[in-house]
């Protein structure tokens, strides 16, 4: 008796998600991952090369609400697979965690290699094939998936490259893609602040790093994503302290130099930059300060502008952008216009902050499109 032949998916993109959604088919179907690079090679350099996996946030609507673009979207997602089915399924293929303060998530072995390896073994029934994809046609119910050196039919076919690479063949079958901007990404200023380059400070949401052209660090890439469709120029506001009593600490330092009195609670290069841009000596003391002068202080703490002019060249993490979420039924991760097309991953107009954010819209998306073709190939 001639053996009834298995399901056929071709998934486009060996990332995270095209590799996460292989994992929970290959046992039902036929499934081919068709990489131009080496899979999961994306992995590598997250967290540092520690493997940021998720973020230690259980409550589906206050992760989803880590995402800029597709907050709503992934309601339905997350309330199927997110922070605690990630953690199940890395513990499955033999990955334990740990959390850190801030609640990133990270392999207890600190290497996004090892990840990787374990990884790429829970898969070993998927076939991967190393050629770049440059077109998917369909003609009738199938598929046809041609790259560099051959073509190859399937039934279903997942798109989970990340970044622009897939954007041309998506519009090729019929989707809108929104327009990729950068985000997490470095900001240039208006304002020079090069002599305050390296210095580091903490903010109430989050690190901020200035640089020669301008600022970086997790609160800057947190302002990138929130701003990524905004015009340039725009402006922002930084808040240095909070509940500061400036008064009370001039009350107690009469004696004490405003510089170094500010130089306890910022950077002394910045509280020397800052008094600079407002025009009072640093040397003044405590007690020659005045009402006018504290909150003149307090303004220039409380409300830093800054003219934002543009994104740093460089060090972009994702991209902001891609299939739009109205042409995508988020139960099924399939596409409103072609049928058994799945998308997956940053292919798909979701971006997250830094935390293990955008890893986590990957294993989830990934997760879900599995399992809505596992329900058309058994039934």
């Amino acid at each position: 008796m001639v053996q009834e032949s298995k399901y056929r998916v071709g998934i486009v993109g060996g990332g995270p998600a095209g590799c996460i959604c292989a994992y929970f088919l290959q046992n039902n179907c036929d499934v081919t991952i068709l990489e131009a690079v080496s899979p999961l090679k994306t992995l590598l350099p997250t967290g540092g090369g520690r493997c940021n996996l998720a973020h230690c946030e259980y409550d589906f609507k206050e992760l989803a609400a880590n995402y800029p673009r597709g907050e709503k979207f992934l309601y339905s997602i997350f309330s199927r697979f997110a922070t605690a089915e990630t953690l199940d399924f890395f513990h499955n293929i033999g990955v334990e965690t740990y959390v850190q303060d801030d609640r990133r998530i990270f392999p207890t072995s600190n290497s996004s290699v090892d990840v990787r390896d374990k990884f790429l073994k829970a898969i070993s029934h998927t076939n991967i094939i190393n050629e770049k994809v440059l077109r998917v046609n369909k003609n009738n119910n199938v598929f046809n998936v041609v790259t560099d050196s051959a073509s190859y039919d399937f039934d279903a076919v997942v798109i989970s490259i990340g970044g622009h690479s897939s954007y041309n063949m998506c519009k090729y079958l019929g989707h809108n893609i929104i327009e990729p901007r950068k985000a997490l990404v470095g900001l240039q200023t208006k304002e020079d602040l090069s002599e305050l380059a390296g210095v580091s400070i903490t903010l109430a949401q989050g690190d901020l790093l200035f640089t020669h052209k301008g600022i970086s660090g997790p609160y800057a890439y947190k302002l990138s994503s929130i701003k990524a469709r905004d015009s340039f120029p725009y402006s922002i506001k930084l808040n240095f302290v909070k509940d500061l009593d400036l008064q009370q600490m001039l009350n107690d330092n009469p004696h004490k130099s405003i510089k170094n009195i500010l130089s306890e609670v910022v950077p002394k290069s910045f509280a020397v930059y800052l008094l600079h841009m407002l025009n009072i000596n640093m040397e003044t003391k405590a007690h020659q300060i005045n009402g006018k002068l504290r909150d003149k202080i307090l303004e220039g703490l409380n409300n830093f502008d800054l003219t934002i002019t543009g994104t740093a060249s460089g060090g972009e993490v994702v991209t902001c952008g891609g299939v739009d979420l109205k042409e995508v039924n988020a139960a099924t991760m399939e596409s409103k216009i072609v049928s058994n097309l799945y998308f997956a991953g940053e292919v798909l107009d979701i971006d997250g902050f830094c935390g293990g954010f955008n890893l986590q819209n990957c294993w989830s998306t990934g997760y879900v499109a599995a399992q809505a073709i596992l329900c058309k190939a058994v039934c």
